[in-house]
């Protein structure tokens, strides 16, 4: 299922354009066109952190128009019939997603450490930066993954919104007190903001363990609730 999917992207040629150079122009953008105005030469160090979560959120939303195209086409119905692991259709997503998402991701430090970006992480913040970027890309494809069984393929493209816009109302971006008043209470306290402050930490090489723990917790409780929900989906919807 793995190798399945993998050949499907592949074959994706707008998709993996998408993929790798959505994040990096978005980068592009912040700290060419808006950095001296923003921050400043600091600025790029700012921004890193926010462009690779969104990077990430927005190549695992890939997965839910993948999923939807299975439903409608019966794919998984065709699944269902052979005895083979029951999820193991949408674990192929999954697994395939997280590779194309961390080889997404080496090319945006890449091209950040291009223009300048200088991350004082040790060997044990990188470890810890692998894993913690794994454990987003599987909460973020999973998540999408439960979208898709119960979303059109049209529907479905509208999921990569919820990762190419929310994070800009957390401080991936700016700090949360240049925001409205009345946007500090929803930047402070939605998952992303401490999930781009973890990574944030983690590249700085001082991660703030009160942060990661809230990060772990907002991406373990999405990861659950969505395995569940994906799983329950899978076994009771057919081809719509």
């Amino acid at each position: 299922m793995v190798a399945r999917e993998t050949r499907r992207q592949l074959r994706s040629v707008d998709g993996l354009i998408t993929a790798f150079a959505l994040p990096v122009m978005i980068m592009l953008v912040f700290v060419v066109i808006f950095g001296g105005a923003i921050g400043g030469d600091d600025y790029i160090d700012y921004v890193v952190p926010g462009v690779l979560v969104m990077c990430l959120g927005f190549g695992s939303a890939t997965a839910a128009v993948g999923v939807a195209q299975d439903m409608t086409s019966g794919t998984i119905d065709r699944f269902k019939t052979l005895p083979i692991f029951g999820p193991s259709a949408l674990w192929g997503h999954v697994v395939a997603s997280v590779a194309r998402n961390l080889a997404s991701a080496v090319v945006v430090v890449a091209v950040a450490l291009a223009l300048g970006f200088r991350p004082d992480a040790g060997l044990g913040d990188w470890l810890g930066l692998v894993a913690f970027a794994v454990l987003a890309v599987l909460t973020f494809t999973w998540l999408s993954v439960a979208l898709g069984l119960v979303l059109s393929v049209e529907a479905s493209q509208s999921v990569n919104f919820l990762f190419l816009f929310v994070p800009y109302l957390s401080s991936g971006f700016v700090e949360i007190e240049t925001m409205p008043s009345w946007l500090h209470g929803f930047a402070e306290n939605q998952p992303f903001t401490p999930i781009i402050e973890t990574f944030r930490g983690l590249l700085a090489g001082a991660p703030d363990a009160t942060t990661v723990l809230t990060a772990i917790a907002w991406l373990v409780g999405f990861l659950a609730a969505s395995c569940a929900t994906g799983s329950i989906l899978y076994r009771r919807r057919t081809a719509r």
